[in-house]
């Protein structure tokens, strides 16, 4: 309902002005009467209405002293002078002062009905694009996060060609103030665990890695990021004060690797291995760093021990890392344009790896099949981020056969682009791709917030899908309801936190969003098959 004020000395005006108007037709109120300036301006500051109509010439204070007042104050409604004054003078400074409209006495019912429903209409189309503003604004900060993960992303592998470092820049605020980065690359081990494992298990993996590593760099070094990369690959982009000793960094780090590979294997019995690039100067050096991490994974070079899967780049034992040598920008690449269907931007990013491939001398079939059963690792986790299971779009007995064939690297360019083509052009695709951004939203939500009061209602609203439609799409693309996910994600979180010691029960219940803890033991022992006091008595 929208707030009109009148402000006029003559009585008899206030009270034909208040029947003139036709406030129900409007959807309003008169809610300030006064009858100077001074009392106007003291009652349209307590009650702020959208619309004020007033007199110029009034005892105490005039009309056009309190519209300015009004206006320094940051009064920024509707103002209408109704004056039996129609000097230039006047007028001229009331236009100076942002005044809707000037209207001389007498007015007609028309007229000051005209007046009112032009202004309302203004009002009302202002009030719609306020809320359009803010929900454009509110989703922009719900999807933050999501073009933060994104752009740490590219920060690792290396923009998309055209885009600038500074574009991503701006969405990682932790590392702004530092010039300095190293990059840890991390790669999870193809065990019995991690291979042939469902969808939904794949995401609960991806999480609860993610998990282990962000507590760990919130103690050992708060302003990192980490990122899941293609394939079982991740990386963390590690900030270095600016007088850091190169030798102490080094050190630490090994330490940090240590501790993630041990606490990774501790409480998730996952084994992966790390590489470590070197200390490098500028945001735009950092996707160096990164290929020189995974080529120390890659060669097993200058590992720390014999004990523990972390190795050293070193510039003497590795191959160069310059722009033609740089695998994990092109994998990268290809497996989110494949991800997202964009078949063409895939065929580019093949062209530019033949290029690569043909500069470094990687001519060899036998080296060629290698490369080729690497992407087809990396697109079928790629693609599990969609819901789809590569081996359904290409089984891997045909994929392999027909790259067996491959004797050249322009043969091998040729064969990739079918295969990619296969993939995109798949029947399912379109409705996967469609809904990806949404649901990886969703699950990034989750992880996120576990902890709170979440429903799929609320989710939905988030990203303007139906419920019933994103139960559907969830369903669809998880292989589980959204009830039963968001339990597996607490009930995981859970587990991890009893097995790691110093939390009662009932605040283990408290922080995976459960308030009563009878509820939560019961879903606990559904879930894995004891009770959480008996799993506390076992790692006691």
């Amino acid at each position: 309902m929208w707030k009109i004020a009148l402000i006029d000395d003559d009585r008899q005006v206030l009270k034909s002005m208040k029947k003139l108007i036709p406030l129900e037709e409007l959807d309003a109120e008169c809610v300030v009467q006064a009858m100077d300036g001074q009392q106007g301006l003291d009652k349209i500051l307590e009650h702020q209405p959208d619309i004020i109509i007033t007199d110029i010439y009034m005892p105490v204070m005039d009309g056009l002293e309190m519209i300015e007042r009004l206006r320094n104050s940051g009064y920024d409604g509707k103002i209408i002078i109704l004056s039996g004054y129609s000097d230039f003078e006047y007028a001229r400074k009331a236009l100076r002062l942002n005044v809707d409209d000037y209207l001389s006495k007498p007015v007609t019912l028309q007229t000051i009905q005209a007046v009112l429903q032009k202004t309302v209409d203004e009002l009302e189309n202002s009030a719609l694009s306020r809320i359009e503003h803010d929900k454009l604004k509110q989703k922009l900060e719900l999807y933050e996060p999501y073009v933060q993960k994104q752009s740490v992303k590219s920060l690792l592998s290396g923009p998309e060609t055209g885009k600038l470092h500074s574009d991503l820049w701006g969405h990682v605020p932790k590392l702004r103030s530092y010039s300095r980065f190293a990059v840890m690359g991390i790669e999870l081990v193809r065990t019995v665990r991690v291979t042939d494992i469902s969808i939904p298990d794949w995401n609960l993996f991806r999480f609860m890695i993610s998990n282990v590593l962000q507590e760990i760099l919130n103690e050992e070094c708060p302003d990192a990021v980490y990122s899941e990369m293609f394939s079982h690959h991740a990386g963390i982009i590690l900030p270095i004060p600016a007088d850091a000793e190169e030798a102490a960094v080094k050190e630490r780090m090994v330490l940090l690797a240590k501790r993630i590979i041990s606490c990774v294997n501790q409480y998730l019995r996952l084994q992966i291995r790390i590489g470590l690039g070197s200390i490098r100067d500028g945001h735009a050096e950092i996707a160096v760093s990164t290929e020189e991490a995974f080529h120390a994974l890659r060669a097993r070079h200058a590992a720390v021990s014999q004990e523990v899967e972390v190795y050293i780049y070193d510039p003497l034992l590795q191959v160069d890392v310059s722009p033609v040598s740089r695998p994990i920008h092109i994998y990268q690449q290809l497996a989110d344009f494949v991800r997202q269907g964009q078949e063409e931007k895939a065929r580019g990013v093949i062209h530019e790896a033949v290029k690569d491939l043909a500069q470094i001398g990687i001519q060899k079939p036998s080296q060629l099949q290698k490369v080729g059963e690497e992407i087809w690792t990396i697109l079928s986790y790629a693609l599990y981020d969609v819901g789809m299971a590569l081996e359904e779009i290409v089984p891997y007995e045909a994929w392999h056969k027909s790259l067996s064939s491959v004797t050249s690297v322009e043969e091998f360019g040729r064969w990739l682009e079918q295969m990619v083509q296969q993939v995109c052009g798949h029947h399912g695709w379109y409705e996967n791709v469609k809904h990806k951004q949404a649901i990886q939203f969703i699950l990034d939500y989750i992880h996120d917030h576990f902890s709170e009061d979440i429903t799929l209602q609320d989710l939905a609203e988030k990203v303007f899908i139906s419920r019933n439609h994103l139960s559907y799409i969830f369903r669809n693309v998880t292989g589980e309801t959204f009830n039963t996910y968001l339990t597996r994600v607490r009930m995981e979180k859970a587990k991890s936190m009893i097995v790691d010691g110093g939390h009662l029960i009932y605040e283990v219940a408290g922080k995976v969003g459960y308030k009563n803890v009878p509820y939560f033991s019961t879903l606990f022992k559904k879930y894995t098959g004891f009770n959480p006091s008996d799993l506390v008595k076992r790692h006691s």
